[in-house]
């Protein structure tokens, strides 16, 4: 990253976190990356969730990538017994003992460097029984004091808790990540070259600040794909400052926006505002995160920004969930229904 845009960026930050009670240090080295999937924080009991400076810029899943809700329907990751459903990653099968299929969630227990090898389990808890796999079938097998472990993508049937796997594949290589699309066209003439980030300045800071209940965290955005620029060199496509509008006129904003920022400028509709946003966060933080298995909370930006990491979306989960708005939020469910 360009110092000069590291030292823009770092003292935005502070000047924010001045404001603020005691938010963790932003990531500035992933400001300027194009979005990878993420995988968020564990929640451990009533875990909070650091708000979003205006410094740091979220490139966060977007409103299109999640499933929307529409009147009377159910959520389309909702899961019932009797639903098909998928998982992919590590299985575990030990002598004598059911097979698992374990969780991907992080652990905080401490690592010890001087402990002996000891055979592969799941996370504490963090496992769900499956019956039908072929654990020599496993890809990366491995056999640890009589313990098999690989992985696999397994389908099968969903029923009180457990998973009767009926196909059994070598896990789905990782999509590379792109960009959000900037939901803006360009302008005539088309985006210029430029690092959008520069824009971040006290000015904007405090515009946004100042109209929490209308706008959005803003963010950056790669209308022409990722870039790729050599080190030391900048961002070698154009770079765009994207603006969310929950409340108010979209182009009087943009407007007011343009003397302040030198850079590509988007301003656009959303659903919700920062305001909005962190009443829905905390509304999901005083729910029983255990008890629903929530693995992590996160915000992004978009029409659906509260990012929820859980084990299931099944009807009790969705039923808690109901209150705030299932349509409001983004579920990002491990064991998912299968197409």
């Amino acid at each position: 990253m360009n110092r000069d845009v590291d030292d823009v960026l770092a003292e935005a930050g502070a000047r924010w976190r001045a404001d603020q009670p005691s938010p963790p240090e932003p990531d500035l080295d992933r400001m300027l990356r194009p979005r990878r999937p993420k995988r968020w924080v564990p929640v451990l009991a009533a875990a909070s969730v650091a708000a979003i400076a205006v410094a740091v810029i979220q490139v966060l899943p977007h409103r299109d990538q999640a499933p929307s809700v529409a009147p009377g329907k159910e959520h389309p990751l909702l899961v019932r017994d009797g639903d098909k459903v998928q998982v992919e990653g590590q299985v575990v099968a030990a002598p004598s003992a059911p097979v698992y299929y374990c969780l991907p969630i992080a652990t905080t227990l401490p690592l010890d460097v001087n402990q002996q090898t000891k055979p592969p389990a799941c996370t504490p808890g963090q496992q769900i029984e499956v019956t039908g796999v072929d654990v020599n079938r496993l890809e990366d097998l491995t056999t640890v004091l009589g313990v098999k472990s690989g992985t696999a993508r397994l389908v099968g049937t969903w029923n009180a808790g457990r998973i009767a796997v009926e196909q059994q594949s070598a896990p789905t290589p990782p999509a590379p990540g792109e960009p959000d699309k900037v939901p803006c066209p360009p302008p005539a003439g088309g985006w210029q070259p430029g690092d959008a980030s520069t824009a971040i300045t006290p000015a904007l800071d405090a515009f946004v600040k100042a109209r929490a209940d209308q706008l959005q965290t803003p963010w950056i955005g790669w209308p022409e794909g990722s870039p790729n620029p050599k080190p030391g060199q900048p961002p070698n496509k154009p770079s765009v400052l994207v603006v969310g509008v929950a409340h108010g006129d979209v182009e009087a904003i943009r407007k007011a926006l343009d003397p302040l920022v030198a850079a590509n400028l988007c301003v656009t509709k959303v659903r919700v505002s920062q305001n909005e946003i962190a009443a829905q966060r905390a509304a999901v933080e005083k729910l029983p995160l255990d008890d629903l298995h929530i693995t992590g909370i996160g915000v992004g930006v978009g029409d659906r920004p509260v990012i929820i990491s859980l084990r299931i979306l099944d009807q009790r989960a969705a039923d808690v969930f109901r209150p705030i708005g299932l349509d409001n939020l983004t579920f990002q469910p491990l064991v998912r229904p299968a197409p």
